[in-house]
């Protein structure tokens, strides 16, 4: 079959991300047999208008549509995206059989291909059952009953991790370009995620058993992307150090291939040790991320954290002992946070004194999480009710307060970022940073740039 590969993703703040997924699906359906053209809408100035022509000129049997994001899950500032998927569907429709897939269409796969009106739908990996999907279409048959496959809007059937995680054909789109505008490529080594954060969704959309890829493959991949320009990486697992011995042995393949490729990954305070760091730097690591959360002990147990304040100060101390640019993620307003929790997350950021402290406001609820039952029962959100806009749990005790609690605290220190609330960072300012010759996270500029002023507070939805 033609198949025309779009990436419906055109979120570029705070850059662009590469369409890891798509190109995931390339090796198993070219081993299928299937002719293949991509249309990347992240760059294009009129997205229905480029799905015409790509539709005119390829004349694809189906489109394969890939939802990377419902929406920008930053409160008050939300945007959703589901308005643009559903024009796109609308561009294919009777005119190739349309199949939506990707992480955000399978947080709701249901909900999202009825809003969308499109042919069919993929939850979970689509590697190894979506091949199957077409070669159902192609024989005329039913796919009911196909894993992870959503034809309508009744139940389905769960979907089915692959074993072996392939790795991703890049060839189709447009590398360089992600390197030019968001100043690095991406990789993944691993999925599954096996701890217990109530809001977190990559257990429902990996699975809760890991599955890591060998590391020599994941080290040509590397010299592959080195091959084709790119000097900077960034490790997209939910955590690059866990389990700790594969971090380790990956480091180790790094440094043994002689790569001299800069990195950056998303990392749990719990499992950094001066070791770990030290062979992180040596193979090319020059920043990392925690998703730290909260620096309130109470809050850290409520949002189901696996550490606590120790592990956050000490894994802080080693990086800056290791002269490593290093962020931490604060979600504000979860489960039982008061003024008093806010403050204590203020004050461990001063201690610990990160490069950048990225602070989001509310947490964007998704069913099947720990969270939404919490909402469900404090009548936050009914069992039932359509979470396809953006939905935020905000805490009973600060939700008339949160916005300007955040903001009189982050407007006082240069190392903080407010998404939501445009603390600190603007998208008109982030546009501005990808022309600084700046590889990697964007927020290891702060400590050249001066601070830009907050804009007004938007009402809560």
């Amino acid at each position: 079959m033609r198949l025309l590969l779009v990436s419906a993703n055109r979120e570029r703040s705070p850059y662009p991300v590469f369409p890891l997924g798509l190109a995931c699906l390339v090796p198993s359906l070219e081993a299928a047999g299937h002719e293949l053209r991509a249309l990347d809408l992240c760059f294009e100035a009129d997205p229905e208008e480029a799905v015409t022509a790509a539709l005119a000129d390829f004349t694809p049997q189906a489109v394969i549509i890939s939802v990377r994001n419902i929406d920008n899950v930053t409160w008050p500032g939300s945007r959703s995206y589901v308005a643009g998927v559903k024009a796109i569907v609308d561009r294919c429709r009777g005119i190739a059989t349309t199949i939506l897939g990707g992480s955000g269409f399978s947080l709701m796969p249901a909900e999202l291909l009825a809003f969308t009106g499109g042919d069919l739908g993929v939850a979970g990996e689509g590697e190894e059952i979506l091949p199957e999907l077409l070669a159902c279409i192609e024989r005329g048959e039913s796919p009911a009953g196909l894993p992870g496959v959503v034809a309508g809007a009744g139940a389905f059937a769960p979907p089915r991790p692959v074993e072996r995680i392939a790795a991703p054909d890049r060839r189709l789109f447009a590398l360089a370009r992600y390197r030019r505008e968001g100043g690095m490529a991406n990789i993944q080594t691993k999925r599954g995620c096996p701890f217990g954060c109530i809001y977190c969704t990559y257990p429902l959309l990996e699975g809760r058993r890991m599955r890591l890829r060998p590391t020599a493959e994941i080290v040509a991949e590397l010299r592959e992307l080195a091959d084709a320009g790119i000097d900077y990486v960034y490790f997209v697992d939910d955590i690059f150090n866990y389990p700790p011995d594969f971090a380790e042995e990956l480091c180790r393949a790094m440094i043994a291939s002689g790569l001299t490729m800069g990195w950056s990954a998303f990392i749990n305070p719990q499992f950094i040790t001066p070791r770990l760091m030290e062979s992180m730097v040596a193979a090319g690591c020059d920043a990392v991320e925690f998703g730290t959360d909260s620096g309130s002990p109470a809050m850290l147990r409520n949002l189901g954290k696996s550490f606590g304040v120790a592990q956050i100060r000490e894994s802080s101390r080693i990086c800056r002992e290791l002269g490593v640019d290093f962020a931490h993620y604060i979600l504000f307003g979860g489960p039982g946070e008061t003024p008093a929790t806010i403050a204590e997350s203020f004050a461990l950021m001063d201690e610990v004194a990160p490069t950048a402290v990225i602070a989001m406001t509310g947490i964007r609820i998704f069913p099947g999480t720990p969270l939404f039952e919490r909402a469900v029962a404090e009548g936050m959100v009914t069992p039932d009710e359509p979470l396809l806009e953006p939905t935020f749990y905000l805490a009973p005790a600060i939700r008339d307060v949160l916005g300007e609690l955040v903001t009189d605290g982050a407007m006082t220190r240069r190392n903080w970022v407010a998404p939501g609330l445009e603390i600190n960072m603007s998208d008109a300012m982030l546009e501005a940073m990808r022309h600084f010759p700046v590889r990697g996270p964007l927020w290891k500029l702060i400590k050249r740039l001066g601070r830009s002023h907050a804009k007004p507070l938007s009402q809560p939805q």
